[in-house]
Order: C-alpha cells, then sequence, then structure tokens
C-alpha cells in the first residue's frame, strides 16, 4: 500500500466521504427511478394506455 504519512487519516477520510457521497447518489438514483416508474405505471392505468 502506498505510504500515506501524516495525513493517511486525511486521505483515508476523504476516500470515505467520497465512497459514501457516490453510494448515496447511486442509492439515490435507484430509488426515484422505481418511484417514477411506480407512477408512470398508475397514470397509464388511469388513462387506459398499454405500454
Amino acid at each position: 500500500m502506498v505510504e500515506l504519512g501524516k495525513y493517511a487519516g486525511t486521505v483515508l477520510g476523504a476516500y470515505g466521504v467520497a465512497l459514501g457521497l457516490i453510494l448515496g447518489l447511486v442509492w439515490l438514483t435507484l430509488w426515484q427511478g422505481k418511484r417514477m416508474r411506480r407512477r408512470l405505471e398508475a397514470t397509464e392505468r388511469e388513462l387506459g394506455i398499454d405500454g
């Protein structure tokens, strides 16, 4: 592993925060997609559209 010296905690913490944000964005995207899919299906049923 790369020797980070006295900055190891800061660098690893920054990597951790970045990874957490990326995972959060992926989760948010999947959640919103699922929610929009349900809304679209409900709207199509209301309008009688065969989707």
